[in-house]
């Protein structure tokens, strides 16, 4: 009996050595987003930007034309090509430092535009690849390089919830929170995605999928510990969920708990 060949690499992923850290989870979306590309059959006309951050060298890693950006300007440069030529399938992977930070009002006009592109957000509450300084999505109480004693919120406001943010825009759009820690949080997160990508294809709106990633370096735990500190403190701040559709219908997010609490990492 001829045995079937029931798992593999994505044709629209590299066979190249990572560079990430042991335990981050950029690799996983990484693949998930391959895997749509490729389900959706459009690797040959897929262009991506590249961030500036830890996922800087994601030009390596995709099969698929790509471009590197200026800090946070990925929404500005997928805008350009997708109005130049409007028949590719456009998406920018950037991170927390890079979108909600230095980048915050160019993703904010990119999803008021309604531009026709897919935006993959990945926050692990913390600046990766510069040394794990506090980042606009660090948790009340998280232990940052910048913040030693801990995000004191009196000083540095409260972590910025991005999708809940582009999903008050008036303009339609598909807006999502999705994690990776678990496999079937993975299966769910890839759903989303293959979801954000097709709005693409068909033309339908702008699209953003945030995806709550951990950084067991900078937190300073091992991997599995990261994944299960995710969930117990990212996710009550950062549900889980759709806010937007371009159909209409907003789910509002599940109530949040655990809002003013100390979320440390040591």
């Amino acid at each position: 009996m001829a045995e079937a060949l029931v798992f593999s690499r994505p044709a629209a992923l590299e066979s190249v050595i990572t560079h990430y850290c042991p335990g981050c989870t950029h690799g996983i979306i990484h693949r998930l987003v391959a895997e749509v590309i490729d389900e959706l059959g459009v690797r040959e006309r897929t262009v991506g930007i590249a961030p500036v951050g830890c996922s800087v060298l994601a030009y390596n890693y995709f099969a698929t034309d790509f471009h590197e950006a200026s800090h946070g300007r990925a929404p500005a440069v997928a805008t350009g090509i997708k109005r130049a030529h409007p028949e590719l399938i456009v998406f920018t992977y950037q991170g927390d430092g890079d979108l909600a930070s230095i980048g915050m009002a160019e993703i904010v006009h990119c999803a008021n535009r309604g531009e026709k592109v897919t935006v993959v957000f990945v926050n692990n509450a913390i600046y990766g690849m510069t040394g794990g300084q506090m980042a606009p999505t660090t948790l009340p109480g998280q232990i940052a390089t910048t913040c030693p004693l801990g995000r004191d919120v009196n000083l540095a406001g409260y972590p910025i919830r991005v999708a809940e943010l582009i999903s008050t825009l008036r303009t339609p759009a598909f807006v999502a929170r999705t994690a990776v820690h678990t496999p079937l949080a993975a299966v769910q997160a890839k759903a989303i995605l293959r979801r954000a990508f097709t709005y693409q294809k068909e033309g339908t709106c702008f699209s953003l999928v945030e995806v709550l990633s951990t950084c067991p370096t900078n937190w300073g735990m091992p991997p599995a510990e990261a994944c299960q500190w995710l969930e117990e403190h990212m996710v009550p701040y950062y549900p889980l969920g759709v806010f937007k559709t371009p159909e209409g219908g907003d789910r509002a997010p599940r109530p949040l708990e655990g809002e003013e609490g100390p979320c440390r990492t040591t």
